[in-house]
């Protein structure tokens, strides 16, 4: 029998994790605790959410890019920088997107975490501005 995490639960269902914490606190959504985390079963998760029965989990892919961009003075890494997060607004939950400049080398490092098409989104981005 197929189990789930609390965060694959969340992540499935497209809840927080605390709120499926909740759930499965209040009895809700039926768990076992295995140490010091719960493990849901397919079947629960199925019947909570109303999906029929031996229907599949929907699938989910995200991905992690790092983007290192050489010669780029701070000013400029300010510019893609701020572009870049201004851009976020109201991307999808769970996109994490973070900077890293090496002022010595004039090196830029970009982390992108989420989504395909979120990702892909920002990665373009990317790509229009240090090509201008």
């Amino acid at each position: 029998m197929e189990h789930y995490t609390v965060e694959q639960v969340a992540d499935l269902l497209g809840l927080h994790v605390k709120t499926v914490r909740n759930y499965v606190r209040d009895g809700r959504l039926p768990a076992v605790r295995i140490g010091r985390q719960y493990r849901i079963a397919k079947g629960d998760l199925a019947e909570f959410a109303g999906w029929p029965a031996g229907a599949p989990a929907r699938r989910h892919a995200e991905v992690s890019s790092v983007v290192q961009i050489e010669g780029i003075a701070r000013s400029e890494m300010d510019r893609v920088s701020t572009m870049v997060l201004g851009s976020l607004a109201g991307a999808p939950h769970g996109l994490h997107v973070e900077f890293a400049y090496d002022e010595e080398r004039a090196r830029l490092k970009i982390v992108v975490l989420g989504g395909l098409e979120a990702s892909a989104q920002v990665l373009r981005i990317v790509d229009a501005l240090v090509r201008e």
